[in-house]
């Protein structure tokens, strides 16, 4: 007997569901983020400000992981998902992935650092190279001390996108984790950080899909950097 008809529904209603939630945390990430905005953290609103910050973190996180979600099932339950390559300018990139982030930013006190040619142009998919910064910032800012750096540059005649935070680094164990999406498997599920790897996995399919004259794009995980911490770094050709 076959069986495909319903797993093929199973994964069209998980993934309605997935999408019925993203919309949802969609609205609370955007109304904490208009209460953050108007909300000093001298105001009266002292008290309330800093739980309000990881309220909007959690969910901004919640969010990256649904939206990862319906990608990859674009991606594997739907292989006719179109992968839509066009020119981006890097400048409008950088503005783009500042401009989702500064309010958290700001109510975590954390720095953004910039560099970038903004004149630069580059052919990507926009939607998901934004979806990975997005998380990789999401990320940074999490393990961070107070600064965060968007970095890119045409490296070796490719374009490298660096995310790098003056924190603690990466452990061995994320290091590893790294090596391992880069081949095609996921970290799995670690109960002690409440990882499911993920980001990391989607990332990588992510520039995997990134191809240009037999090459493929990568994601690897390093410590150094410009500031000592960890750095996510995305290369596409």
């Amino acid at each position: 007997m076959d069986d495909a008809p319903e797993s093929n529904e199973l994964f069209l209603f998980l993934a309605s569901t997935a999408h019925d939630m993203k919309n949802s945390v969609s609205v609370l990430s955007g109304t904490l983020e208009t209460l953050l905005a108007q909300a000093a953290p001298t105001s009266a609103t002292e008290a309330a400000y800093p739980q309000m910050a990881h309220m909007l973190y959690q969910t901004k996180r919640l969010n990256d992981n649904l939206i990862q979600l319906l990608a990859l099932y674009k991606q594997v339950g739907k292989p006719e998902y179109p992968f839509d390559m066009q020119p981006l300018a890097m400048g409008d990139l950088v503005a783009q992935v500042a401009g989702a982030s500064r309010v958290l930013l700001d109510s975590r006190h954390i720095k953004l650092e910039t560099q970038a040619d903004p004149e630069l142009v580059w052919h990507v998919d926009e939607d998901l190279i934004v979806g990975v910064l997005g998380h990789a910032i999401n990320n940074a800012i999490h393990y961070t001390k107070d600064t965060i750096r968007l970095a890119i540059a045409v490296v070796d005649g490719d374009l490298e996108i660096r995310i790098e935070d003056n924190g603690g680094g990466y452990s061995n164990a994320m290091l590893e984790a790294g090596v391992s999406a880069m081949h095609g498997a996921s970290a799995g599920v670690n109960f002690l950080t409440n990882s499911t790897g993920l980001g990391l996995y989607f990332s990588s399919e992510v520039a995997k899909m990134h191809k240009h004259r037999q090459r493929s794009g990568r994601l690897r995980l390093e410590n150094g950097g410009a500031y000592g911490g960890a750095c996510f770094v995305l290369s596409l050709p």
